[in-house]
């Protein structure tokens, strides 16, 4: 007898019936649809479905979170509505079709940019700090700075230095190498080409301006002469640069004879691209770069920035849920190099704080309501940190009024971001941290723009809410229940404690600093994550095997002794490798002890996939225990350290 018929039946009359699908297939955890027309499905009313943990579009898919028993839900479903499911490769190519041209372009620039924030993090960190001590005067009556009483302060100032410039003049060698990463080409030739851009033996680039024209070096050929000139801190032209090397080596990839590819497609990429990246695209993106710059700092330093600060904070989170607020890590990484800051980035940390400020409010107001408090809570928080798409597409979209009590905070507040001028030293950590990098004499006035952020949202939603949310929202449904789940290998009232070993080597990690948002917000349930030096997950216990990914191999389902089930996900988004290097080394159904190895997998082919190798350990349903204590922030060895504990 089927398990989920009416949750199936419901399901499909909500997405928009058989006609709106165009195609479906799963993964570990979730229903991954490719619709026809979005508009259709009830996103509200699916998760309303008994058996649906939430949903979410990303990439292009309609996305409905089940959990370990998707597999099953999935059969059911195919046959109920009668049709094919697909592999993930062809829900993957089906779902860039619903994408517009500047839809595919913003992706593949957040795709180009998403490895390089945590050094553009970084980096405006250490400047932040290098300033304080070298730039800011706070000894001898304001005349000296922590570097120059002290000679430790003096040598650290100047060391720092050594970060600044890899992470920021440095900066197209990161570029490149990214592209030729997302692109699949090699990305050995991608990092030369990069380094080949801000050589030594050129002039730096930051020098130009300062540099007589006659005094600029050239390479003189005879019938030309070229200038050799770095693109020290470029984004456009790095950019450029890239796609030329991508498409010259896969033209000379698909037309050079396999026997002789080795030697001819990278010297024919690399050379030719060099050539062209000095002489025809690095000078165009130069320019380009500093006219999109220039027209942004302009823009906002002119007697009507205030008026487009104002548009640009209120317009910023609707902006992000279509992926265009990626172009912003390029001007903001331009800006940074043209006017050794940026002015921008300061508003888009207080867009951050004014969504996260609309969630506080509804966490207060559905206080009462404890299905929405497992979204509001964990979306708030990683909304104060910088992280927004859990709040914007979990929550103030969803009842609309938080969305735009959240964009109004975010107006005024960028309005007096920019109306005093406060620059911060580049990208930072979004959210509250946000001052970490904000220059100090802006301090203060960035303060009262962050007050601003939280108490205007918070304000307006409450206000609103009170009002317009009904009894169901504040309270939750009366007649809801969870699911119950029978316990497996544990009667009734027992209570001794386990412990979880951890089933890999590697630096043990939150759960909320997964980068994805269902195992983030702790949909699934929570847990820990573990970033991996060794190649083999182990099973953290004695268990059963519940569930497996038996065509990919990358993800597996536990069932403890103590009715505790364990999700094991190795890799962010690894189903779309359809199994190329994972190995699973058990079968559903077998009895597993602690230590045994359960899959193994290839850190290097993730990588160069363009996933995340973190994998994630989440308790979804803790059994016949009343509490879990979930153990982080340390170096795990697999089958040792304790990293969750039931009680």
């Amino acid at each position: 007898m089927a398990k989920y018929t009416e949750d199936v039946r419901q399901l499909l009359e909500l997405i928009g019936g058989k006609e709106n699908i165009q195609a479906v297939s799963h993964c570990m955890t979730r229903m991954r649809f490719v619709l026809v027309d979005e508009k259709k499905a009830d996103a509200r009313a699916i998760e309303k479905i008994r058996s649906v943990k939430g949903t979410f579009t990303q990439a292009g898919q309609y996305q409905v979170i089940i959990g370990n028993d998707v597999a099953v839900f999935y059969n059911e479903f195919t046959a109920y509505a009668g049709i094919e499911g697909v592999s993930k490769d062809a829900v993957k190519a089906a779902a860039r079709t619903n994408q517009n041209p500047l839809q595919k372009i913003m992706s593949a620039l957040g795709e180009i940019f998403a490895p390089l924030i945590p050094a553009l993090i970084c980096g405006g960190l250490v400047l932040g700090f290098r300033n304080i001590i070298g730039e800011i005067n706070f000894f001898a009556g304001g005349t000296k700075s922590l570097a120059d009483i002290s000679q430790f302060w003096a040598g650290t100032y100047s060391f720092l230095w050594l970060i600044g410039e890899a992470v920021f003049h440095l900066l197209p060698v990161g570029i490149v190498w990214s592209i030729t990463k997302k692109m699949g080409t090699t990305q050995i030739l991608g990092i030369i080409l990069g380094l080949t851009l801000v050589s030594s033996q050129l002039l730096n680039g930051f020098s130009v301006a300062d540099t007589a024209a006659s005094d600029i070096p050239v390479w003189d050929f005879g019938f030309a002469k070229v200038e050799m000139i770095g693109y020290q801190g470029q984004v456009i032209a790095a950019m450029m640069a890239g796609f030329v090397l991508v498409y010259l080596e896969k033209f000379f990839k698909k037309h050079c004879p396999e026997v002789i590819s080795m030697i001819v497609v990278p010297f024919c990429s690399l050379v030719p691209a060099v050539i062209i990246a000095h002489t025809v695209v690095g000078p165009i993106g130069w320019k380009i770069g500093d006219a999109i710059a220039n027209i942004v700092y302009n823009g906002l330093m002119s007697p009507f920035g205030v008026a487009f600060a104002g548009v640009f904070g209120l317009l910023y989170a609707p902006v992000v849920m279509t992926g265009l607020h990626h172009m912003t890590n390029a001007i903001d990484s331009q800006l940074t190099n043209l006017y050794d800051g940026t002015i921008l980035w300061p508003m888009i940390a207080l867009s951050n704080i004014a969504q996260g400020s609309a969630v506080l409010a509804m966490s207060v107001l559905q206080k009462r309501n404890e299905r929405a408090q497992q979204v509001n809570i964990p979306a708030c928080i990683s909304c104060y940190l910088g992280v927004t798409e859990p709040a914007l597409f979990g929550v103030n979209l969803k009842y609309g009024f938080p969305l735009v009590c959240g964009m109004i905070g975010s107006a005024i507040a960028a309005m007096i971001s920019v109306g005093a001028g406060v620059q911060a030293f580049s990208i930072g950590v979004g959210g509250l941290p946000g001052i970490l990098s904000i220059k100090p004499a802006f301090y203060l006035y960035f303060l009262t723009a962050m007050a601003v952020a939280i108490v205007v949202p918070f304000v307006l939603t409450m206000a609103v809410g009170s009002r317009k949310l009904s009894k169901e929202a504040l309270c939750g449904e009366e007649s809801e229940e969870l699911p119950q789940t029978e316990s497996i290998g544990a009667e009734s009232g027992e209570k001794a404690s386990v412990e979880l070993k951890a089933g890999l080597t590697g630096r043990v990690i939150p759960i909320s600093e997964v980068p994805d948002e269902v195992f983030s917000q702790c949909v699934m349930g929570n847990g820990i994550a573990i970033e991996p030096e060794s190649d083999t997950v182990v099973s953290p216990a004695d268990a059963e095997v519940g569930v497996v990914m038996a065509d990919t191999g990358h993800a597996c389902g536990l069932v403890l002794d103590n009715g505790a089930e364990l999700l094991i996900h190795v890799g962010i988004d690894t189903v779309d490798m359809g199994g190329d290097g994972f190995e699973l080394l058990v079968k559903e159904g077998e009895a597993v002890k602690q230590g045994q190895p359960l899959i193994r997998f290839d850190p290097e082919k993730i990588r160069a996939a363009g996933h995340p190798t973190v994998t994630v350990f989440i308790v979804t349903d803790e059994g016949n225990y009343e509490t879990a204590e979930y153990l982080s922030g340390m170096d795990g060895k697999a089958g040792e350290t304790t990293v969750i504990r039931f009680a």
